[in-house]
């Protein structure tokens, strides 16, 4: 099974990377920046996980083939990148999905095989599928997707909380491991299919009704200062975000 999950973790990586490259070129980055963003997006997730657990020396400094993939595949991806640009719609986001539920099983196994509590394991499993995609957000000026509407980091979470509780049951480990990849997958492709989001919350501006005119109340007096509107957190759902969003 750990040869699986290996070389599982490379194809992992593989499309990660492939992610933050097709990002780096519509932020018009040159090839160091889309290496860059390759390689924080195939390993940062794992990288901070390590650094967070005390692992020393991290997996890519005592596996440098983890380097040598994300760099044939910036390589790979350069020469053929009309190709690859038309993968990014369908075949991309399905692949990222298989990756999310890998790197989370995969975080969620390494906290526990390191002794850590159940929580703390399904939060490695966590950083290790989504801290990538966050650093490669942040570098290229975007709001990460995990900390908007998209259910991505909500299907981690619920891959390693599977994993940790059928484990803590006495369930064999591929069992377990079958049911986290089939939960994280399950939520993150619906999500795909059927557009799933989380509602979100927002400022909203409540205009208070305007006062009676000097000619409306009789008095002959100015009418009053208009009142200043209300500002309210309100819970917006997910199809009139979107319709929003659409809109602007």
């Amino acid at each position: 099974m750990a040869g699986w999950v290996y070389w599982l973790d490379m194809a992992g990586v593989i499309v990660f990377a492939l992610s933050g490259v097709i990002l780096a070129c519509r932020s018009r980055m040159d090839p160091f920046g889309m290496l860059v963003l390759a390689a924080v997006t195939g390993i940062g997730g794992g990288t901070l996980r390590d650094l967070v657990l005390g692992v020393r020396p991290v997996f890519w400094v005592s596996d440098p083939a983890y380097l040598w993939v994300i760099l044939i595949t910036v390589g790979l991806a350069i020469l053929g990148f009309h190709y690859i640009h038309r993968l990014s719609r369908v075949f991309l986001p399905v692949a990222d999905a298989f990756g999310l539920a890998l790197f989370t099983v995969i975080g969620t196994l390494k906290a526990q095989s390191l002794g850590a509590p159940g929580v703390v394991a399904v939060l490695m499993g966590l950083l290790t599928g989504v801290a990538g995609g966050m650093v490669r957000d942040v570098l290229a000026r975007r709001v990460p997707m995990v900390l908007r509407q998209e259910i991505y980091a909500t299907a981690s979470i619920a891959g390693g909380v599977v994993l940790v509780s059928l484990e803590a049951l006495g369930v064999p480990v591929v069992a377990a491991v079958a049911a986290s990849l089939a939960t994280t997958l399950a939520l993150r492709l619906s999500a795909i299919h059927w557009h799933l989001a989380l509602p979100v919350f927002a400022w909203v501006t409540v205009a208070r009704p305007a006062p009676p005119s000097a000619e409306v109340d009789g008095t002959g007096e100015p009418p009053p200062p208009p009142r200043r509107p209300k500002v309210r957190v309100k819970m917006i759902p997910p199809e009139r975000s979107r319709r929003r969003r659409r809109s602007s």
